[in-house]
């Protein structure tokens, strides 16, 4: 059984964007099904509708699926601050064009691996009871 970490990676792999990715990996979690969760996740591909221009679709499938669970404002925003915060820290950015080098030609980070951050730093965020790093039986 692989980790969650490792399963949203695995769905960005076989076509996920990287918000579709994280948000499905932790649905369960959040209370909603995983076409639900695909299909609030979508217009976050590349940057934001294709964009590029804005925040990481990893981080906000992270912060989206932190406010279903936590359900509380002022916990989201917390959290969310420090997941973008830790993935700023990781990766120097959370702009989507500027982890993939598109202004200078120097990829930051493989969206694979923004995947996999924005998963680890959700994790680092959920209440005890969501046993965090636990493998999901399919």
């Amino acid at each position: 059984m692989e980790s969650r970490v490792e399963q949203a990676a695995e769905r960005k792999m076989c076509g996920y964007n990287c918000a579709q990715a994280v948000a499905c990996t932790y649905c369960d979690l959040a209370g909603i099904d995983e076409e639900t969760a695909r299909n609030l996740t979508q217009g976050f591909a590349v940057g934001i509708g294709g964009s590029m221009e804005a925040t990481c679709g990893a981080v906000i499938g992270a912060v989206n699926v932190l406010g279903l669970i936590n359900k509380n404002p002022q916990k989201t925003m917390q959290g969310s601050r420090r997941i973008i915060q830790s993935f700023k820290e990781q990766n120097g950015t959370v702009i989507c064009k500027e982890l993939k080098g598109i202004n200078d030609g120097i990829v930051k980070r493989e969206c694979i691996d923004c995947v996999r951050d924005a998963a680890a730093l959700l994790e680092a965020e959920l209440p005890e009871s969501y046993g965090k790093s636990k493998p999901v039986v399919p």
